[in-house]
């Protein structure tokens, strides 16, 4: 199997090469997985089931501080106040262009 460095590495951080450079067979990792067979395509799951695979998945999930949200939310509102800002004043511009140009004297 031909590897790049960035591949090798890659692999050697994850532990998945062998003293020789060879990578090794990842069974047991594949093991430790709860792996459930698939199911046909008109099988149904149950609410249950639902509810606790999406139990499973946000507990994946990296959840940003509280300090982090407030953060977030203040840069969103700035921005959202100099966007409306600009907005404003190109409408101005242009509205009294527009005005100053259909005049009649």
């Amino acid at each position: 199997m031909a590897m790049n460095r960035e591949m090798k590495r890659r692999l050697q951080k994850q532990g998945e090469l062998g003293p020789d450079g060879e990578p090794r067979l990842v069974a047991s990792r594949q093991s430790a997985r709860r792996v459930q067979p698939p199911r046909a395509k008109n099988e149904r799951t149950s609410v249950r089931q639902f509810a606790k695979e999406v139990r499973d998945e946000l507990r994946k999930v990296a959840w940003p501080t509280r300090k982090e949200t407030i953060n977030y939310s203040i840069i969103v509102f700035i921005t959202l106040v100099l966007f409306t800002s600009l907005v404003f004043c190109i409408d101005w511009v242009f509205s009294n262009g527009v005005l100053k140009l259909f005049e009649t004297s």
